[in-house]
């Protein structure tokens, strides 16, 4: 084990981020739990210890490109499916209340295992759906952060993940490839949830050529009562459409 978190350290360094003989220690637990585990279900196509590592631990922490995650106190993974990037933030910044929200049920005791074996406090998780969660007298418009790898465009994501964030606080969507065209169409979007896109970042991954963009859209304004639509509807019949 202490040449695999000895390579963690060293891959987090390319970042930017000291870590802690502990903190690679639970990353590294959280990657045997995450091979284990998907022995038997579907939680990624990626195993290898070196790929997890580059392309699950050190992209969800890529946000510290355009976010100081030390002035950030809560935040929402939104779709987080195997805990990406929640729980890895959790890990590397202990400070953070952290809230991983998800539809499958197999998925949160997955969360729930790593969380408990790792000895993380200061984070839930929920079963559901984002549009459900995001009601008045739930979780709508806590946050100081939003992120979220689900895969879906952006206008759709907007309408899931901004009514979580309070109003000067961010969501930040982790975008693979070039999204100038995905951006442009979902503006209008941005704006009706209350959003503002302050800026987009394009780079690739430290030692590798997977391409990554995350876009910094400002909540200015609170999200109308309407939205999110009931469920399904933010992807059936996007905003911008």
């Amino acid at each position: 084990m202490e040449r695999e978190t000895a390579y963690i350290i060293d891959e987090m360094h390319k970042l930017g981020i000291s870590l802690t003989e502990q903190q690679s220690e639970q990353l590294y637990e959280y990657y045997r739990l995450l091979v284990e585990w998907n022995s038997f279900m579907n939680l990624t196509g990626i195993t290898e210890f070196s790929e997890v590592v580059q392309k699950h631990f050190v992209d969800s922490l890529s946000i510290v490109k355009v976010k100081n995650m030390n002035d950030v106190d809560n935040l929402i993974d939104v779709g987080t499916g195997a805990g990406f990037p929640g729980l890895p933030l959790k890990i590397v910044f202990p400070h953070l209340k952290v809230t991983l929200l998800d539809s499958l049920n197999k998925r949160i005791d997955f969360l729930n295992a790593v969380i408990e074996k790792t000895g993380l406090t200061g984070i839930e998780t929920i079963h559901g759906r984002a549009e459900d969660f995001a009601k008045p007298g739930l979780k709508r418009e806590i946050y100081d952060l939003c992120v979220s790898r689900a895969v879906a465009n952006l206008a759709t994501l907007s309408e899931y993940c901004l009514p979580y964030v309070k109003i000067g606080g961010e969501f930040i969507p982790y975008k693979s490839g070039e999204v100038a065209d995905e951006l442009q169409d979902a503006k209008s979007a941005v704006f009706l949830l209350g959003g503002k896109v302050e800026s987009c970042e394009n780079f690739d991954l430290p030692g590798s050529d997977i391409h990554r963009s995350l876009v910094r859209i400002k909540k200015v304004g609170g999200c109308p009562k309407k939205y999110p639509r009931k469920a399904g509807m933010p992807s059936k019949v996007p905003l911008h459409t």
